[in-house]
């Protein structure tokens, strides 16, 4: 709060843009256009400002007694719905030999433009008036520019000790710089973090993005910060537990330990029956896509949520749930197209790092990345509001004990470990018919049958997808092939 002798100073001060005296005690109008203007601070000098009620232009005083219901009055300004956003302003009486003031102190707003009725006012210079449209963006940019991100704010509870340094250098700014320019500054450490974000200059101490990236101990400073892992046997979470884990730590450590989790115990592998001659390495989930969508919940997440990042392993299926719904401009009607980045510096440095790659394109990838290993799409549930859930399927080729593609039913055989695979009698037909010639066109197999085109290609197309058949070359000069053994097909 204002002190007598800053207030002698504000009566003769030069500084007239920070600076409103006055006689009057019942202009409301002109009070609270006054303080919507000092909130607007257009000058941009973060210095607070005062409206003075009980002093002429000359800075001599009035002479006014300074009553309670005065205070009152004044001070009911803050709140009263007229000036919005609300200003942060308090309100006291001084008392002099030559009479009383009221001071009432208006704090610089972090959320321009302030407007009055619908209006909105500045200072310019000793006068105050409407701010005009051009004024009125340099207010609402302004606004923009105080709208910092959790990440880059700073972490009072912090100091530097609780920084890797080391971390910081050899991970992100040797990587970011080069080693040569990072060799080559002679700043101290804290000039340096301050220049790429990481150092709050003002508070003296680490950002919030600093702490997840480097901290020694984050979960000090954000009690969220980890990840819970744990695998069921079942198909929810009143399943018998099988593994479970909590992985925390800075993210130069707790990455690595999540890419170590999906490579030792999620992402498996196992032959599965192709043809009599061949076998395939088939997994239950994409390594690359898994990876994407746990780097993704890391980078997206709510800092300031205490819940843990859950990946649960069921035993069909994956699920990831983070903190923190859909950010910014990303919207459940534009998701995927759009993004935006809850955690910009933290994004940041995950790209320095080569943990993502910032272009957008890591949803698509990851259903490219499910399709080809034959898993269905992953779901993506953007409507929860306070948090973002993936679930991603098992591969089906990977769940079925002859892989899926290729195999009979129930995995059956006859005795001399030869798969038996029931066909229908137009698909057994159609085996014969390449069996005898691998040339043969679909419209002389058509002929040859005696079945229409259409139901043939129908046939065809599914045959090919469970791996019966396949098609080498073009429609014209390929072949057939059939991948199922002879004397292991029998007619449903």
């Amino acid at each position: 709060m204002i002190t007598k002798d800053e207030i002698q100073e504000l009566l003769h001060s030069t500084e007239t843009y920070r600076v409103e005296r006055t006689t009057s005690t019942g202009d409301m109008d002109k009070f609270q256009e006054a303080i919507c203007a000092f909130a607007n601070d257009l000058p941009n000098s973060r210095k607070k400002g005062s409206l003075i009620l009980g002093a002429y232009d000359n800075g001599t005083l009035s002479g006014l007694k300074v009553t309670d219901d005065l205070l009152k009055k004044i001070a009911a300004i803050r709140s009263n719905g007229n000036i919005l956003p609300i200003p942060v302003m308090s309100v006291d009486r001084f008392t002099f030999p030559e009479g009383d003031l009221l001071v009432a102190e208006v704090s610089p707003s972090d959320l321009p433009p302030v407007r009055y009725r619908g209006r909105t006012f500045i200072r310019i210079g000793p006068r105050r008036d409407i701010a005009t449209e051009a004024e009125e963006r340099i207010l609402a940019e302004r606004r923009m520019s105080f709208m910092a991100t959790f990440d880059t704010m700073p972490c009072l509870a912090a100091k530097m000790n609780d920084i890797n340094t080391d971390l910081l250098r050899t991970k992100y700014l040797i990587p970011l710089l080069g080693n040569e320019l990072v060799e080559s500054d002679t700043r101290s450490i804290e000039e340096q973090m301050a220049a790429v974000g990481m150092y709050d200059t003002e508070h003296q101490c680490p950002t919030y993005a600093a702490v997840v990236l480097f901290g020694n101990k984050p979960r000090r400073f954000m009690p969220g910060l980890y990840v819970q892992y744990v695998c069921f046997k079942g198909e929810d979470v009143t399943s018998e537990v099988e593994n479970e884990m909590q992985l925390e730590g800075n993210y130069c450590e707790l990455l690595p330990r999540l890419e170590s989790l999906l490579e030792l115990s999620v992402i498996k592998k196992k032959p599965v029956f192709v043809s009599i001659l061949r076998e395939e390495m088939v997994s239950n989930y994409p390594y690359t896509a898994i990876r994407e969508l746990l780097l993704n919940a890391c980078m997206h997440r709510d800092m300031q949520s205490n819940t843990p990042l859950r990946f649960y392993e069921f035993a069909s299926h994956l699920e990831i749930l983070n903190a923190g719904g859909l950010y910014g401009n990303a919207r459940p009607e534009n998701f995927p197209s759009v993004n935006d980045y809850r955690n910009p510096l933290v994004a940041s440095a995950m790209k320095t790092m080569g943990y993502v790659n910032m272009f957008n394109r890591g949803v698509g990838q990851v259903q490219a990345d499910l399709k080809e290993n034959g898993n269905q799409p992953a779901e993506f549930n953007v409507n929860l509001i306070t948090a973002f859930k993936v679930d991603v399927k098992v591969a089906q080729n990977y769940i079925n004990e002859n892989g899926g593609n290729v195999g009979g039913k129930n995995g059956g055989n006859n005795g001399d470990d030869i798969p038996v695979f029931e066909l229908t009698e137009i698909q057994k037909d159609i085996i014969d018919s390449i069996r005898e010639d691998g040339t043969i066109s679909v419209d002389q197999m058509a002929v040859k049958l005696a079945v229409k085109k259409r139901t043939l290609e129908r046939e065809i197309a599914d045959m090919k997808q469970k791996g019966y058949i396949s098609r080498t070359g073009s429609p014209r000069s390929g072949h057939w092939e059939v991948n199922i053994p002879l004397n292991s097909v029998v007619e449903m």
